[in-house]
């Protein structure tokens, strides 16, 4: 396992588009659409299709904190997500196909250029204070993050103006088209955007420790480190929903506690993307079990190590290389992950419309100990640097395994221990060589627009851009991505992404992340979401589930 950045320190046509509803088959996006993930089959799968009952209480066990709850403060993880799911609605969700519809809006329709997009609230939508949800709180949360130093970095860049245009609707207008606009409103990772906060929260000062929103449970008490609970909203806007009477969230980051804690029954539900977890449960009927090895919305984490290309010695295109071609990858997949994690080609696994062969360097060691030796002698001294890691068990067992690798083709380097956020800061900051990292996961490839980009990259102060990769032509697809509606252009355009960063090596790719959910056979319907017309939803992404439609049998 390695550093996991997720966002969390900066974020983050047609007759479909006319109804509100302008999905990946609407716009071209061609989502893999496969049968489902890997589980533990029926009635252990997180699917039912009993009657629901009202009543009981969950107990989920997550892996880490959350910042605070406010959308343009809070760095929402998966975890932050869930947090946000309970007591907010997005205003889009992402279908089973991989489609967005609206869900708290009503409609999300762009003009005939996309450089502007009209957000329509459902009618009678109430906060949990008593307040409305209506155009003018829209527009106060969309001001709100256009101006937060968090979400401000996605939006402000192209954004022309925000402004109410009905009772119920905002229009948010910007620079250039953005075809790709909807998935932000989904609330995944990345997409605090989404979430309408009442006006009230987000002018208390205080307001991030105490959420008002318009989602099925009402805010009860938070313990940072300890748990957050909320209760059952009683005039939620879903009729009937929700139907646990109270969701408890228990953050406990040991991977191994937190799988005794689900054994021992202090827990009814946990989340892990810990290999030597994930093996205990895949296959044991004595529990529901899913995970996204084979069922993935957009692109899953990579694995990987970030390096910083304006920093000696990786501002020199051989020794990025040179260090790639030094880490036998699939080795690495069976010895550090125990063979759980796929072995990564790129920014996207097969099947997705975005996945291309690369010319990504292969397992070469004696050809890196050549480019090494080249480097060094016109240097006149050796090729030296460090690797950042954090000090969990399974970060340290990766540093050991790729220092060794480096080190037998000639490198010089030391792992540098650090602390997670100070992990983020540094790599922000340009304060690093190489990084043990984990990122990318998104339900469309856009969301990561940011981090790729040449208009991200700074030399000196906080560069969003963190590898500080600067490819015109990547930059070009980019742009083609971002801007065209037709198939064939946004499946080439993010293409080429892949294959330039397979050329430019920015990151070192080991492999995907796989994210699991795990629980006692009596919770139900925590993977089967629906929309409010009741379409089938993508269930579990990135390791973040739908509180509303879990029940107890």
């Amino acid at each position: 396992m390695v550093s996991r950045f997720d966002r969390r320190s900066v974020l983050l046509g047609g007759a479909a588009a006319a109804a509100g509803v302008a999905g990946a088959g609407a716009l071209g996006l061609g989502f893999d659409d496969i049968a489902g993930a890997t589980t533990n089959g029926p009635g252990r799968n997180g699917v039912s299709t009993k009657t629901a009952k009202h009543g009981g209480s969950l107990v989920f066990g997550v892996d880490a904190e959350e910042s605070g709850f406010d959308p343009t403060q809070a760095r929402f993880d998966e975890v932050g997500v869930m947090y946000a799911r309970t007591v907010f609605d997005p205003l889009t969700i992402i279908l089973a196909n991989g489609d967005w519809a609206p869900y708290l809006a009503q409609s999300v329709v762009p003009n005939s250029s996309y450089t502007s997009w009209t957000v329509t609230l459902r009618p009678n939508l109430v906060f949990h204070d008593g307040t409305p949800c209506n155009g003018a709180a829209l527009q106060t949360n969309f001001v709100a993050q256009s101006k937060s130093l968090l979400t401000g970095v996605v939006l402000s860049p192209t954004l022309v103006s925000i402004a109410q245009t009905g009772p119920l609707a905002v229009t948010i207008t910007f620079k250039s088209p953005w075809v790709p606009f909807p998935y932000y409103l989904a609330g995944g990772i990345g997409g605090q955007i989404a979430y309408v906060a009442a006006p009230s929260m987000l002018s208390n000062p205080n307001g991030t420790t105490h959420p008002v929103g318009t989602g099925p449970f009402v805010f009860k008490e938070w313990v940072p480190n300890d748990h957050f609970t909320a209760t059952a909203n009683p005039s939620y806007w879903r009729k009937g929903m929700p139907y646990l009477s109270q969701i408890t969230f228990k953050p406990i980051p040991d991977e191994s506690a937190r799988a005794e804690a689900l054994k021992s029954g202090t827990i009814d539900l946990m989340i892990t993307d810990t290999p030597q977890i994930i093996t205990q449960f895949r296959g044991n009927k004595n529990y529901s079990y899913i995970d996204d090895s084979t069922h993935v919305a957009g692109e899953p984490d990579m694995n990987c190590v970030q390096l910083n290309c304006l920093a000696e010695p990786f501002n020199d295109p051989n020794i990025r290389q040179a260090a790639a071609m030094a880490i036998n990858r699939q080795q690495y997949a069976k010895v550090i992950d125990e063979g759980v994690l796929p072995v990564s080609t790129g920014l996207f696994v097969p099947g997705s419309p975005y996945y291309s062969t690369t010319k990504y360097p292969a397992y070469n060691p004696s050809q890196a100990a050549k480019l090494v030796k080249a480097a060094a002698k016109a240097k006149g001294g050796p090729i030296s640097f460090s690797y950042g890691s954090t000090n969990s068990p399974a970060a340290i067992r990766a540093a050991e395994y790729l220092e060794q690798a480096w080190q037998q083709v000639g490198f010089q380097c030391k792992t540098n221990i650090v602390q997670q956020n100070d992990t983020i800061n540094n790599a922000l900051a340009g304060k690093y060589q190489a990084l043990g990292w984990r990122q990318f996961g998104a339900v469309d490839p856009d969301l990561n627009y940011i981090f790729w980009s040449t208009t991200t990259v700074s030399s000196g102060s906080l560069s969003i851009n963190m590898a500080r990769n600067s490819d015109p032509q990547i930059e070009t697809a980019l742009q083609q991505g971002r801007a065209s509606t037709d198939k064939d252009v946004r499946e080439a355009s993010y293409k080429t992404v892949n294959k330039r960063l397979a050329l430019d090596l920015p990151y070192l790719w080991t492999d995907r992340a796989v994210w699991a959910v795990i629980g006692d056979p009596t919770v139900q319907n925590f993977n089967n979401p629906t929309t409010p017309q009741g379409q089938a939803a993508f269930g579990m992404i990135g390791g973040s589930i739908w509180p509303t439609q879990i029940w107890i049998s």
